[in-house]
């Protein structure tokens, strides 16, 4: 991409898509079109298709999505498949049409499949069932990361994926009953250490192993991938570093300063065991996160503490 380029990020208000934006301007790109959802229904195949007609962006990010926690994922799967497919089919039909000169899909690591070896290669995609309380969401992630490689397949487009890992950080979703673990654990302890609540009670039994890369990392290899990466084959991004749930609400309650005592409920779920990443292929490439836990989730607080 030259720094002049008309690049257009889908999905500009969410967490990963203004990252997205943060670090174009960083790294001094000036021409990004953003649409809110009020302006561009992105689920309204017509609206979409106007949006590329009339401002012909040249390059891509499509870093619009329905998400949500373990409780948002097994009450609504219907509305995350649907909306997840259709954003992104409407996107790349749209660019397909336009002819962007690049475009970028983001999967997520969860839509791996639930019983495979550990760490996650790109060859294990598709190579078994994703984990159930996940169904909804990983099979409109995984239509939209196989219509990415269709595209380039039958028509040469330029389309590539990635898998991020779990992603936290500014500008995330701290909805109780809809957000990811690390933004869920921040408000609660906030909360109860403000209500000075001598407990907690978490989901699960907090054995589970997860890795966690911050967003602005996951922003820097998005750009790096526009800029370095042409395959077929999705991508993953991640750390190569994991650590437990129960690990996890100690290092959170601490950065915090919650004091009382943490229970988890083990009749609770708790999806999938492990879900790590292999990123030798994009670490050799020549990209690696900069941010660790620690002081991704200090600054995640900070956001929270300005912002909520």
């Amino acid at each position: 991409m030259n720094t002049k380029d008309k690049i257009y990020v889908a999905g500009h208000t969410g967490m990963v898509g203004s990252a997205i934006v943060r670090e174009l301007r960083k790294q001094g790109y000036t021409n990004i079109i953003t649409r809110t959802h009020k302006e561009l229904d992105l689920c309204r195949q017509s609206e979409v298709e106007a949006f590329f007609a009339n401002e012909k962006p040249e390059y891509v990010f499509i870093a619009a999505a329905k998400v949500g926690g373990i409780r948002e994922n097994i009450e609504c799967p219907a509305d995350l498949l649907y909306i997840n497919l259709i954003i992104n089919a409407n996107i790349m039909k749209a660019a397909h049409t336009t002819g962007v000169k690049k475009l970028i899909v983001l999967g997520s690591s969860c839509i791996y499949p639930v019983d495979i070896g550990q760490p996650m290669t790109e060859k294990d995609f598709l190579s078994g069932k994703p984990e159930p309380t996940n169904e909804g969401y990983a099979i409109g992630k995984i239509a939209a990361i196989e219509l990415c490689k269709m595209y380039k397949r039958q028509y040469k487009d330029p389309f590539i994926s990635c898998m991020p890992t779990n992603i936290y950080g500014e500008n995330d979703n701290f909805d109780l009953n809809a957000s990811h673990v690390i933004p869920a654990m921040i408000r609660k302890f906030h909360e109860a250490k403000a209500n000075k609540l001598e407990e907690i009670i978490l989901w699960g039994t907090g054995t589970p192993l997860r890795e966690f890369l911050y967003v602005d990392d996951l922003a820097a290899a998005c750009v790096f991938l526009m800029n370095n990466y042409e395959d077929e084959e999705h991508i993953n991004i991640g750390t190569g570093e994991e650590i437990s749930i129960m690990d996890l609400a100690h290092v959170i309650k601490d950065i915090v300063g919650y004091t009382g005592t943490l229970y988890f409920d083990n009749t609770k779920p708790d999806g999938s065991l492990r879900k790590l990443l292999d990123s030798k292929k994009i670490h050799e490439l020549g990209w690696k996160h900069k941010t660790n836990l620690l002081e991704g989730i200090t600054a995640s607080y900070k956001w929270f503490l300005e912002k909520y």
